[in-house]
């Protein structure tokens, strides 16, 4: 084991007030440490000597979740690639480094506390569509209704989006088209998020839009920053999904629009 002496430039700002980088010394950090980690062992540091911890976001720690959110340098969730930043091992600094941290930047993430910014916008996307309604069954029925092995891994590779807020913060526009299509892809597929397919889509598109996400221009950089490599793919998809649901809602063919719909 070696240790690290690094230098840390990290964002501090109170919700609605003006932020700035502060300058932390970060001896002797374990290159085995995860970044979050090390995070522990520089606001230890900080309480001891009677200043105030830098707030970052966290749960699971086991890459799941997608709390542990934070820019690295100037790439969401750090230098290693489909990793999220609680994953992030502090072997992939060396020692005299200069590291930046900030929270991620998009209009509608604004920061509560230094690196903690608010993205109930994805849970009110969410709420917008992406639920099935219909009665499925319980747990045991779950085999009932066969589904294809294509179909069903297709599914499953949508649903690994963690909503962690990455391709967003990755996008020069804040597009949420990545984290969105995921979510509606996923149900899109399946023989149970059928019937609700052309409102899911329609709503969830439109809260999306009313939250303040900006347009998507195929530029790929939220795949590429994607800690669960979710694939630009689904952007396609639900473009296509969503111009046959605008063209019923128009005719008056489709279901009223849940959520954020009119």
């Amino acid at each position: 084991m070696s240790q690290l002496n690094l230098h840390l430039k990290v964002w501090r700002q109170n919700a609605g007030q003006p932020g700035h980088f502060q300058d932390i010394e970060a001896p002797e950090i374990p290159d085995h440490a995860s970044f979050l980690e090390m995070m522990d062992i520089v606001n230890e540091r900080l309480i001891a000597k009677g200043e105030e911890p830098v707030a970052f976001d966290h749960d699971c720690r086991e890459g799941i979740c997608g709390m542990c959110s934070m820019q690295i340098n100037g790439v969401p969730h750090g230098p290693e690639k489909a990793t999220t930043t609680c994953q992030l091992h502090m072997r992939k600094f060396r020692t005299g480094d200069t590291i930046w941290i900030e929270p991620f930047r998009a209009k509608a993430f604004p920061v509560i506390k230094d690196l903690v910014v608010d993205r109930g916008a994805f849970d009110r996307i969410q709420q917008a569509g992406g639920f099935v309604s219909v009665r499925t069954g319980a747990p045991q029925d779950a085999n009932a209704l066969p589904i294809g092995k294509e179909i069903a891994d297709a599914a499953m590779d949508a649903a690994e989006c963690i909503g962690c807020g990455a391709c967003v913060a990755a996008c020069k526009n804040a597009s949420a088209m990545l984290f969105v299509s995921a979510k509606a892809g996923q149900l899109n597929l399946l023989p149970q998020g059928k019937p609700e397919k052309d409102r899911r889509t329609l709503g969830m598109v439109r809260q999306m839009d009313k939250e303040g996400f900006g347009n998507c221009t195929n530029q790929y950089e939220c795949e590429a920053a994607c800690p669960k490599e979710i694939s630009v793919r689904w952007i396609t998809k639900l473009n296509r999904d969503y111009a046959v649901a605008a063209i019923k809602d128009a005719l008056g063919n489709s279901p009223k629009v849940a959520g954020g719909g009119d």
